[in-house]
Order: C-alpha cells, then structure tokens, then sequence
C-alpha cells in the first residue's frame, strides 16, 4: 500500500505540474511524459536535497486539513491509479498545495536531468525507514493498528505520524527513505502494469 502511493505522489506532482508549466518544461526540452517514462532513473539520478523537497511537500500537505484529505486517498487499498485520477485528486489540492508540488517536481526534475546517479544504500534506507516506524509506533498509540487496517482516517492519521517521525530524521536518511519508496513504488506500478498513461 505505501509503495503504491508513494510511486502515486510522484504521478500526482506530475499531474499537478503539467498543466500549469507544460509550455515552459517544453521551452526547456523537457518531456513530462518520456521523463515518467524511465522514473527509476529519474529516482536514482536526482540529488538528496531535490528528493527530499518532494518530501516536503508531501509532508507540509499532510499537515493541511484539505490536503492531507486529498493524499490519504492515495493510501486507499482501492484508489484510483491512473492518469485521470491522479489530475482528479491534483485538482482537490489547495493552491498552496499545488504550488509546492509543481516547485518540487520542477526542482526534482531539473536536477535529475543535470546529475549522474547519486550514492543510494537501499539497506540503509530501509532500515531509516524502519527506525522512523518504530519511532511513530512508540510515540502515537493505535500507529501499527491503523497503518495495517481497513479503516480510512486510521491510516490516515498513521501516515501523518510517520511522516512526522521521518521529518524527525537527517536529510539524508529522509531522501534515502522517499528514494526507496518511490523506487518501489514504480517497481510495483511497472509489475502491475499501471503505468503513467
């Protein structure tokens, strides 16, 4: 579940993104589309600090009452993952929400273009992103109960504290972490056959 909603944020900051900068990405030689097409890539080439400013939106949306609404729907076990849907939900964002989407995708995507890959220990990320649920287990009661379970503002609430949790971390250990997340995240969508289309 997490895996595919971390792949979907990325599709939802494209989404966000298109419409409002699509003429000035073209002007740059930039394709939204071929872009998304080779997104591990994209995952593994951009810097720590353009990875973790995607975070930071998600995060910073996750603390607004009207955005949180929006993006928990991602976490849905029967969310809507296709392109329209993702233009739906990107749509339902505030415009504060929207505008720090479309700055982090467009500072995700200029700096993965112009950097080779970065250092990545998907080990470690792992672990980061273990210690940061233990950490969200610890401090919020009902954090594993509603993370794994079926009851929508329950899931909501655990995703929220464990953001929390990774905000807690070093910048590094948080871009490893979105870095994992959204790797597998475009693992589970290319495995699913759900692509960007």
């Amino acid at each position: 579940m997490v895996r595919k909603a971390a792949a979907s944020l990325l599709l939802v900051a494209v989404a966000v993104l298109a419409p409002a900068h699509a003429q000035s990405l073209s002007d740059w030689g930039f394709d939204p589309g071929v872009l998304m097409a080779d997104g591990r890539e994209l995952v593994m080439r951009a810097p720590d600090a353009s990875v973790d400013a995607l975070f930071q939106a998600v995060h910073a949306s996750s603390r607004s009452t009207q955005d949180s609404k929006v993006l928990c729907e991602l976490f849905d076990p029967g969310a809507e993952r296709t392109l329209e849907g993702y233009q739906r939900l990107a749509s339902q964002l505030s415009e504060s929400g929207r505008v720090r989407f479309a700055d982090a995708v467009t500072n995700f995507f200029l700096a993965a273009a112009q950097n080779p890959r970065q250092p990545y220990d998907a080990a470690g990320a792992q672990q980061a992103l273990k210690a940061a649920g233990v950490r969200a287990a610890i401090l919020n009661d009902g954090f594993l109960a509603g993370l794994n379970g079926n009851e929508h503002a329950s899931r909501c609430r655990s995703v929220g504290w464990l953001l929390d949790a990774l905000q807690a971390q070093p910048v590094t250990e948080r871009a490893s972490v979105m870095r994992l997340l959204l790797s597998q995240g475009l693992d589970y969508l290319a495995l699913s056959g759900n692509s960007a289309r």
